[in-house]
Parts: structure tokens; C-alpha cells; sequence
């Protein structure tokens, strides 16, 4: 047999199994493995909106470049039931590896109760047109015919193998210690070193060190069963450990936000359990007690409350104690905190609120990636009232942006809303350990005590709309804040409006110039926000450049595609808009004035970015590349999309489909 040559150090790795059968610890495990192993990680979750039973799959992508983005192409599929080779089997590259149990072989499709009728009809047309049987096995067939590498692993046989090699019978019916086995055995035909698989398994296992130790056993076990039984040469793909990068880190998506919450000096943080956002939450509730660097020791508090209306009034009343306060949530229970965000604005509350994207409307697919809720995060409450609307492109990004993100609250005085998603929560990646010479705090116009005048007097109005107090000729709109029940600090909070000391107010020309105060203040957060902040560049400054503008989590599959194209010395750069209310026109317009052709890419139906910078530029896109299907975009299909706009044969509208 004519032997592949083997791709070393990249490939696309994927697990997948039914919810609850450890389909995460074996991805979390064989991503720190890895990123012991000195290479750089890439890892993307994806789940139904089910406790346990629905299909669950993890795709880790390894380098020993920067990666930032999935791939759709498998190089090696571990699973461990059926769904998971019926999904993933044919996505499986020339010379890569399906890991798979050999009793499923002979298994039925319609033998497979969750499978969903949708695909089981294209699974059905898919292997009728191509004369193979309705079973796993003619999927395994169909596969093999595309050149993948099949392994047939005895999975049981090896549980019962190795519970009396231990001498405790009990593990033989430990199936979920299945996917240590599989991870194992994965390891071993990649050729990769047991040890940083084992110093992976007790890291993740840590808290648990009996549970640990047993599962090195089992690893262990299995990798040398692979080393012995498993002939791994006809594998095209290998991994070899390197040298550690000493400043490298594996964080996950919904650690990120909540650590740069900490750094920031957030100290009461309230939410309603919604997906994907509660993972923000609980990382700090596992994390209240905070070690500080001078040996003493933090806090933070986290409050589940009974619904999410609680929750943002809540942390409106924890900001107006003058304590750093935040909320996190996704679009349905944004839809809940509307009123109370007008209310937050009207008394010009610095009020963070995390936005975590899912798809909607309604319910719409709770755990599935979307960007729907940019232009409802910019208008959402009635009336008018100013408010950031900021956004992160990454996991690294959404450290830092999240330490910005209530530096802009408490120097502006308005509610900050931070625009994640499903995509940056469910992933993994590895980056450089957060740099604390980048950490700058700013309260912004703050008050801690307030004197009276030689009168006794009170010299202290919350809403003052003057410099010097005397006159409303000159509007000052931002005023010193205090926190509530400072002494001699007096004011009045209402949903309605008001005058300097917040007491209600109908006055026809208080409400003007209030109006005017309040809504002022976005002039200033134009002025003041950093040009880097507001919108980012990558690649080349040529007119004839092809223009890529998107926001958001796109970020790393638009880069990584535009590595490849550069390789292939096409000319392209990308916009990265971050700050997108106020929204940054001169800014924009000065990177995308005259550039031909303007391509925007983003996760929902109506290509909301390219309605805004139409609205406020009057800059049309000539391309819409867009994706809705609950899935986040690949390196795979924008690579696609735009080589083809490059050859000139895409549709002004294209739409991505894949994922499973």
C-alpha cells in the first residue's frame, strides 16, 4: 500500500456523542494536551438545546501557527455512537481517521431515534444515489471511498479488559470513561506524547483526583492497546509536541468576559439562567473569593435573581451605590430588560449589560450561534437615551473590551451594552496571557464626599447642567456622580423627567435642555474613544484592495481566510467596526470611502451592519455574505465565498449553509 506523507501539526480534530457522555471533558482534555504540547488551539462546541441524550460535538482545530477559526474539514472523527458517524463521517478528509465502536457497524439508520427527520432524509438520498447500504456501516463505506482511514475499536472489550487489569470490576460498566478511551487511542494514532495527555486529564480532573488517577489508568491503557493493535502508518496526519510557549494560555469564551469583570473591579454582577450567557455568570459564582496580587483577598457578588427584569433593576441599584455593576443575558431576556435600560438611561446610570447573541426570534434555537440583535441592542427601549453599544471579535478581545466596557460606563454616565455571542462563549482557544500593562481603570467624574457652603448649604445637584451652576447657557453633560447615601449628596432618581436635582420636572425647557445633556454626551464618546477602539484595520492599504467589513465574532474565520488569500497573493483587507453606537462615520468612511469592491459578512438574514453604514453613510455594499442557520461560519466557507467574489462569479447576496 502507497503510504501518505504525513501533514504534521495541523489538523481538524472532532468528537462528538450524546449529551452527557463526556463529549467536553475529552475536547477540554485533548485541547490543553495540546497546548502543553507547545502547539496553538482553536476549539468551537456545539450542542442541542437538551440536558442529555441529543447529539453533542466539539471540533478542535491544532496549529503551530495562530489559529482564530474552524474549519469545515475533519482530519480525524472520534466518536463513540452512531449519531456521530452518521452526522460527521463524510466530512472526513482524504487519509484522516474515523475512530468509531465496531458494534454500531450493523446498526439501522432508522435505528437511531434522534436523528431528526430532515437529515435522515438527506442521509437516506445521500447513500441510496450512491449504492450503499442504510446502515453505519455503508456510511463508513461511503466515507472510506473518499479515502478515510477507518479504525474499528471494541470499546466494551476494552472497559472489561482493563477493569480487571485494575481489579475492580465496577469500571466495565463505566461507559463514560468511553471517552478517555477514544481520546486516548486518538492520541496514540497521531503519534502525540502520552505525557502531556495525562498532565491534560489531571488538570481538567482536578478537583476530583481519585477520578483523576483512574482515568490516566484508562488512557494510558488504551494508548498502548493503539500503539499494539492499530496500525497508525496509514494515518496522513501526526502531532509532535514542542517546546511549551511560555506566555501561551488555553482560555474558554465564557471565562474571558467574566476574568476581565474581575480585573475591572466588578463587584456585583446579577443575571436569570439563559443560554449561553449563564456561563459568564457561574465562572464568577465559582470565583467570588478573588486572590489579589498584594496577598489579600477580593470579592465579587453574584445574584440569580427570579427573572431578568430583577436583574437589570437590581444592577441599576447596585451602580447607583457607586459599585461596579453589571448584567448578562441574551436576546430574550434583553427583550425583558427594555424598559428598565430606558430607565438606566434617563438617570444616566453606568449600567453594563452583556449581551450574549443567540438565534431568534422567540425561543428561536437557544443554543445556536447568531448576530440578530445589533440594531435591537441600538434602539431597544422607547424614547430616546444614549448608551454604548460595543462589541468584541474574539475570546482575548472580550478581556480587555469587558475592563473598557465599565471605564465607558462610569466616564460617560450611560448604560454600555457588550455585544458577545454564542461563537466567543463556545470556544476555546489559546492566546497570550493577559497582559496587566494594558489594564487601565477610569471612574470618570466621581465624588466620594460633598461639603456644604459657608451657609450651610448643599452645594451638590446630581443632573447640573452648567459649568459654573449658574446659568443653562452652557449645557456640562456629564455631571459628578456620588454614590447613594453619601452625606450631604441629596438627589432624586425617577423614571420621569427632571430637573438638576432629579426631582420631576414638565418645565418645556428643562426637558429640552435635559434632552439636550443627556443626548450630548454621544458626541463626546465619539471624541474620546480611541480610533482602534472604534474600528480596526488588518491587511494592506491598496484601493484596489478587496474590502471586507464585519463585526463581531466573524473576526477569526474572516483572518484566517484572509491568510490563505494573501498566500495566493490576492489583494484584500478587513474592517473590523467595534464601537457601533454611536456609530464612528468619519471613522468608516475614511477606511471604506472609494474602495471597490465592499463586502460585508455577518450572522443574520438582513445584513444589519450594512443597513446601518448605509444609513449613516450612504455607502452601499456591493456584496452580502450572510448565515442564519444557527452555526457559526467557517475559515472553509469564507475562503469559498470570497474567492469566488474575487473571480467574479457570486451573486450580490450570498448565503452559508453549512454546519450539521
Amino acid at each position: 500500500m502507497h503510504l501518505p506523507p504525513k501533514i504534521n501539526n495541523s489538523l481538524n480534530w472532532l468528537i462528538g456523542g450524546a449529551q452527557g457522555s463526556g463529549v467536553d471533558s475529552a475536547a477540554n482534555i485533548f485541547s490543553r494536551a495540546c497546548a502543553e504540547g507547545g502547539l496553538h488551539v482553536f476549539g468551537n462546541r456545539e450542542y442541542y438545546s437538551n440536558i442529555k441524550g441529543e447529539h453533542s460535538y466539539f471540533t478542535v482545530r491544532v496549529s503551530e501557527k495562530e489559529i482564530r477559526s474552524h474549519l469545515d474539514e475533519i482530519n480525524i472523527l472520534v466518536s463513540f455512537d452512531a449519531e456521530t458517524l452518521l452526522r460527521h463521517a463524510e466530512a472526513v478528509t482524504k487519509d484522516g481517521g474515523i475512530l468509531y465502536d465496531s458494534e454500531l457497524a450493523a446498526k439501522n439508520i432508522g435505528e437511531v431515534p434522534t436523528l431528526d427527520d430532515a437529515f435522515r432524509v438527506r442521509l437516506v438520498n445521500l447513500l441510496e444515489k450512491n449504492g450503499k447500504s442504510l446502515t453505519v456501516q455503508g456510511v463508513l463505506d461511503y466515507a472510506s471511498e473518499n479515502g478515510a482511514r477507518l479504525f474499528r475499536i471494541p470499546y466494551f472489550q476494552l472497559l472489561e479488559e482493563f477493569s480487571t487489569k485494575v481489579k475492580d470490576q465496577s469500571l466495565s460498566r463505566l461507559s463514560r470513561m468511553i471517552n478517555v478511551l477514544s481520546l486516548s487511542i486518538s492520541i496514540a494514532l497521531l503519534g502525540f506524547e502520552f505525557e502531556a495527555l495525562r498532565n491534560a486529564i489531571r488538570f481538567v480532573f482536578r478537583s476530583k483526583p481519585k477520578i483523576a488517577e483512574i482515568n490516566v489508568s484508562a488512557a494510558e491503557f488504551a494508548y498502548e492497546y493503539a500503539k499494539n493493535s492499530l496500525d497508525s502508518s496509514v494515518l496522513g496526519f501526526s502531532l509532535t509536541a514542542r517546546d511549551p510557549i511560555s506566555d501561551m494560555i488555553l482560555v474558554q469564551g465564557n471565562q474571558s468576559s467574566a476574568l476581565g469583570k474581575l480585573t475591572a473591579g466588578c463587584k456585583f454582577q446579577t443575571y436569570y439562567p439563559i443560554t449561553p450567557a449563564a456561563d459568564d455568570s457561574e465562572f464568577l459564582e465559582a470565583n467570588e473569593r478573588i486572590p489579589l496580587l498584594d496577598g489579600k483577598e477580593g470579592s465579587i457578588l453574584v445574584l440569580q435573581t427570579e427573572d431578568e427584569i430583577a436583574a437589570i433593576t437590581m444592577a441599576i441599584g447596585g451602580a447607583l451605590t457607586g459599585t461596579r455593576s453589571a448584567t448578562a443575558t441574551s436576546g430574550p431576556g434583553f427583550s425583558l430588560m427594555a424598559e428598565a435600560l430606558g430607565w438606566a438611561g434617563m438617570n444616566e446610570v453606568p449600567l453594563v449589560v452583556s449581551l450574549y447573541q443567540r438565534a431568534g426570534p422567540a425561543t428561536g434555537l437557544p443554543t445556536r450561534h447568531e448576530q440578530g440583535d445589533l440594531l435591537f441592542a441600538i434602539r431597544a427601549g422607547h424614547g430616546e437615551f444614549p448608551r454604548v453599544v460595543f462589541a468584541s471579535g474574539d475570546i482575548e478581545e472580550s478581556y480587555y473590551d469587558s475592563i473598557k466596557i465599565f471605564n465607558f460606563a462610569e466616564k460617560f454616565q450611560m448604560p454600555v451594552i457588550h455585544m458577545l455571542d454564542k461563537a466567543i462563549a463556545n470556544s476555546v482557544t489559546t492566546c497570550r496571557i493577559f497582559d496587566q500593562n494594558r489594564v487601565h481603570i477610569d471612574r470618570g467624574s466621581f465624588l466620594e464626599n460633598i461639603s456644604l457652603d459657608s451657609s450651610g448649604t448643599r452645594q451638590y445637584r446630581r443632573f447640573r447642567l452648567t459649568k459654573n451652576n449658574s446659568s443653562y447657557d452652557t449645557i456640562d453633560s456629564i455631571s459628578p456622580r456620588v454614590p447613594v447615601g453619601t452625606e450631604n449628596g441629596i438627589f432624586w432618581n425617577t423614571g420621569d423627567e427632571h430637573d438638576e436635582e432629579g426631582h420631576i420636572s414638565e418645565d418645556p425647557y428643562i426637558r429640552t435642555t435635559m434632552m439636550n445633556k443627556r443626548m450630548g454626551k454621544l458626541k463626546i464618546v465619539l471624541d474620546e474613544i480611541g480610533d482602534n477602539d472604534k474600528v480596526k484595520l488588518y491587511g494592506i492599504q491598496d484601493p484596489n484592495a478587496l474590502t471586507v467589513i464585519s463585526w463581531g465574532s466573524t473576526k477569526g474565520a474572516i483572518l484566517d481566510a484572509m491568510d490563505k488569500l494573501i498566500e495566493e497573493e490576492k489583494l484584500i483587507r478587513f474592517v473590523q467596526l467595534r464601537l457601533l453606537h454611536p456609530f464612528p462615520s468619519e471613522r468608516v468612511k475614511a477606511l471604506i470611502d472609494g474602495y471597490k469592491p465592499l463586502v460585508d459578512i455577518e450572522m443574520n438574514y438582513s445584513s444589519q451592519l450594512a443597513s446601518l453604514i448605509n444609513e449613516n453613510l450612504s455607502i452601499r455594499m456591493d456584496y452580502l455574505i450572510t448565515k442564519y442557520n444557527g452555526r457559526p461560519m467557517s475559515c472553509t466557507e469564507i475562503y469559498d465565498a470570497l474567492t469566488r467574489i474575487l473571480s467574479g462569479d457570486a451573486p450580490r447576496r450570498i448565503i452559508l449553509e453549512r454546519g450539521v
